[in-house]
């Protein structure tokens, strides 16, 4: 009888900067901004500022980078989170479902400083989230015979007309967790899930900023809401 060998082939994923998976993920601050440069294009999670990476956008702000183009649902507050970006001028262009909460934002789209592509919130998520699933785009009827459609490729399904969104995906997310262990692996607390889990498919670069980090095994499985393996880098971060 012919002997049979069983090999086991495991992939270790690597990281955009080369660090194994499986090796410490905590990094500084100083660390995740050094990671984000002029002219890249970032997603941050949050919702009117609920829940925006504040210790990394400030760190964002203090460092100066700029020509991004940001990704999020909003612009937040001029004082609050991310809305610091806009005030400093260091967003180049922004893809977002409203801005109406940050009247800066309002007051460079119109002085043609700020380049705003307004996208329907569903729209935004669903965009993010075809990006993540390696998909090649959405159909949607939100849009049809608005501006929405300018430019954009219409196309019938059982006699109902879509509009195809493309997907969209970012160098870097930042999003931020309530509890993560030292793999990665978050827990979100109530509505400050929001943008962070799709968010964090759809980048090259994952950073979390954890509210509270715990030691592997602390999680409940069934509380885990983004796994480890989407995330690169973990910040220690706080309450603001």
């Amino acid at each position: 009888m012919k002997e049979v060998v069983i090999v086991s082939a495991v992939r270790t994923p690597i990281g955009s900067f080369g660090e194994v998976s499986n090796l410490n993920k905590l990094i500084s601050v100083d660390d995740a901004v050094n990671m984000i440069n002029d002219g890249m294009s970032i997603m941050v999670g949050g919702f009117l500022g609920c829940k925006n990476p504040f210790k990394i956008v400030n760190a964002l702000v203090e460092k100066g980078v700029k020509n991004i183009t940001l990704i999020a649902n909003d612009t937040s507050f001029p004082e609050v989170g991310i809305g610091k970006l806009i005030v400093n001028k260091q967003v180049k262009k922004l893809i977002a479902s409203h801005i109406g909460t940050n009247k800066e934002t309002g007051n460079q789209m119109n002085a043609g400083e700020l380049d705003v592509e307004l996208v329907p919130q569903g729209t935004l998520a669903e965009r993010i989230r075809a990006a993540g699933a390696g998909l090649g785009g959405i159909l949607t009827p939100t849009g049809i015979g608005t501006i929405v459609a300018d430019g954009k490729k219409t196309i019938e399904v059982d006699g109902k007309e879509y509009l195809l969104e493309k997907p969209l995906r970012a160098d870097v997310a930042i999003i931020v967790g309530a509890k993560v262990d030292k793999k990665g692996n978050i827990r979100y607390s109530k509505a400050t899930r929001n943008f962070n889990p799709m968010m964090a498919t759809a980048a090259d670069i994952v950073i979390v900023e954890a509210d509270e980090i715990v030691e592997v095994g602390e999680l409940d499985p069934d509380d885990i809401m983004t796994p480890g393996i989407f995330v690169n880098y973990i910040v220690l971060g706080g309450n603001e």
